[in-house]
């Protein structure tokens, strides 16, 4: 499998760094963008930077190449996640503001009709917010909120996001053991 991931500069870059972790681990071929926000918010949260993000992908791309294979729909690939995906990105990709790579890549996904899971970290949701993610689902990407499940009973931060992380994986159909599922 050859998957897409995009970190931008939204809260929760932890989502974006354990989804590469995880499909490293899995043998799947991973493409990464990160925005400049993205490694700000990375050094804040996690004391990571650019680097530190980027060894753990097979190929990275500077988000201004636009001439990178990802931003042709002749790369073939089995979907794409902008994970954690800022107000900002969510909003570019919904008004079809392609004017980097990872909006760009994102609209290849929409126009082939190719998986894009976008994974927004903001909260509380204004009607703007609401209605950009409305217009994407109704474009055919997946609207996956960064909300953990507490069924399985949490006992730490790396659960919930192993939760996050594993409903994305699900999404791709990728098998993976994250969390526990439900059980009646």
């Amino acid at each position: 499998m050859r998957i897409i991931v995009g970190i931008s500069g939204a809260s929760g870059v932890i989502y974006g760094i354990r989804t590469i972790e995880v499909l490293r681990e899995l043998n799947v071929e991973t493409h990464l963008i990160v925005t400049g926000s993205a490694v700000k918010i990375a050094r804040a949260e996690c004391d990571l930077d650019r680097e530190d993000i980027t060894k753990m992908a097979d190929k990275c791309y500077d988000v201004e190449d636009l001439t990178a294979p990802i931003s042709s729909g002749s790369f073939l690939h089995d979907g794409m996640v902008i994970i954690p995906c800022s107000m900002k990105t969510l909003s570019g990709i919904a008004t079809g503001y392609a004017d980097n790579l990872l909006l760009r890549a994102a609209d290849v996904c929409l126009k082939e009709r190719r998986k894009l899971i976008l994974v927004p970290r903001e909260t509380p949701l204004n009607m703007i917010h609401i209605r950009n993610m409305l217009t994407l689902a109704e474009a055919g990407a997946i609207i996956l909120p960064a909300m953990p499940a507490f069924y399985g009973r949490p006992k730490s931060v790396d659960e919930l996001i192993n939760y996050v992380v594993g409903r994305v994986l699900d999404q791709l159909g990728i098998s993976h053991s994250l969390y526990r599922r439900w059980k009646a």
